[in-house]
């Protein structure tokens, strides 16, 4: 029987252990976590999500402060309009943070950026740009496409001077998502360097709508990969999405998958972003406490736990300290929500609001429990303290039973230290 170790994933002239962690904003995927994930041999991601917060909370800066100062004045107007991001200030966040990542690399793997196409910030195809270059000009490996169809974002780096040097994939959900970023890529005369093909059983936000039951990952990647041998392409394919053994991770790979992309097995890792009682949330979860809803303004629905703070908040728009889901126009769907909540409730000290989220805020808190179908899972993966928690992992530990184990089998953590 074999395991993950047994394959490689071959990326220009690198040979790779076929792990890749996934790009959980904001700063759950810490460079701690994908830092781990070079070193092993594999490949880990950072996410660019909300990254002048996340400079913020890791090298003191004050960009989030700064621009609630400039924007004060607007906190209680109905109209984000005004409000947007100094292109300078973001550019600056984004390559400092990658460039402080990748400055601590070490070992044969590999560090790429997730690049949500949906934080469109007052100024979609602006901070698109500049958040692309940017991670470019810090030195990142790679830049994985994620959260949209990103139809126009090779464009955007295509004069870039390491846009041919620079591994650079992309996350679907179906084979017409891929034909539509190939067709519009096309005359870049670039092809993705790998294509994350993310199944309905992913944490987060999904590529699917609320039937996401009825597709299957396998189904998807078969299909994707019969037309790619079709077309003559050779394009490697990730699965990504409800992958929570070794065993799971080698049948894909003995069906032609290059590598697989994992993260809920990682939520609980010390490495992760998440604050430890969080992590605790995530161990106690059991199967009905999971939920795929439609609270993001980004109109993805998402999966997470239904405990999650962020569900029914009717906190105050925080667009003038985040705004990063306003459209070209300063509208969001959680500002539409709230107002018409305020409008509906005069008077109101505290208003609910159920059917959206401030999804910056709440990310940013570490409310919104994002997590995949097979989050229930997770309290077998370790062992339980005297006073009734779960003991955290390593991320080693993780990514090392991904790669060593074989069948359905998952290696528990040595005890803990009394």
């Amino acid at each position: 029987m074999k395991c993950v170790d047994d394959f490689r994933l071959r990326l220009g002239r690198h040979e790779l252990v076929p792990i890749v962690i996934g790009g959980m904003g904001v700063d759950i995927s810490t460079a701690e976590l994908a830092l781990e994930a070079a070193r092993l041999g594999g490949i880990g991601h950072i996410s660019d999500a909300m990254l002048p917060t996340v400079s913020d909370r890791h090298y003191h800066t004050k960009y989030v402060k700064d621009k609630l100062k400039q924007y004060k004045y607007n906190v209680a107007n109905s109209d984000k309009s005004a409000v947007h991001f100094d292109l300078g200030l973001l550019a600056e966040a984004t390559k400092d943070h990658v460039r402080r990542t990748m400055e601590r690399k070490r070992g044969s793997g590999l560090v790429f950026i997730n690049c949500m196409e949906k934080l469109t910030m007052n100024a979609p195809k602006e901070t698109l740009r500049v958040r692309l270059n940017s991670a470019l000009d810090g030195g990142i490996d790679g830049i994985t496409l994620a959260a949209g169809l990103h139809l126009g974002s090779f464009a955007l780096i295509e004069d870039h001077p390491r846009f041919r040097d620079a591994f650079l994939g992309i996350i679907v959900s179906s084979l017409r998502a891929l034909q539509l970023f190939l067709k519009k890529s096309a005359r870049t005369g670039r092809l993705p360097d790998f294509v994350v093909v993310e199944g309905p059983l992913a944490g987060g936000h999904l590529g699917f709508g609320m039937d996401w039951a009825k597709y299957d990952l396998a189904t998807i990647v078969a299909e994707i990969r019969a037309w790619l041998q079709q077309e003559k392409l050779d394009i490697p394919l990730i699965p990504a999405g409800g992958i929570f053994t070794g065993g799971d991770a080698t049948v894909f790979l003995e069906n032609g998958a290059a590598a697989v992309q994992v993260a809920t097995r990682f939520t609980v890792s010390k490495e992760c972003g998440l604050p430890d009682e969080v992590k605790q949330e995530y161990f106690k979860a059991n199967e009905e406490d999971i939920e795929v809803n439609g609270i993001s303004p980004t109109g993805y629905p998402m999966r997470m736990l239904k405990k999650s703070p962020a569900i029914g908040s009717g906190i105050r728009p925080n667009c003038e300290a985040y705004g990063y889901l306003l459209d070209a126009r300063g509208n969001c769907a959680y500002i539409e929500a709230w107002n018409r909540e305020v409008a509906l409730h005069p008077g109101a000290k505290k208003i609910q609001v159920w059917d959206k989220t401030c999804l910056c805020t709440h990310m940013r808190n570490f409310d919104v429990w994002t997590c995949g179908h097979y989050a229930y899972r997770l309290k077998d993966t370790t062992r339980r303290n005297p006073d009734g928690s779960y003991q955290l992992l390593t991320a080693e530990h993780v990514f090392n039973d991904y790669r060593y184990s074989k069948g359905d089998s998952i290696a528990l953590p040595a005890p803990a230290a009394e």
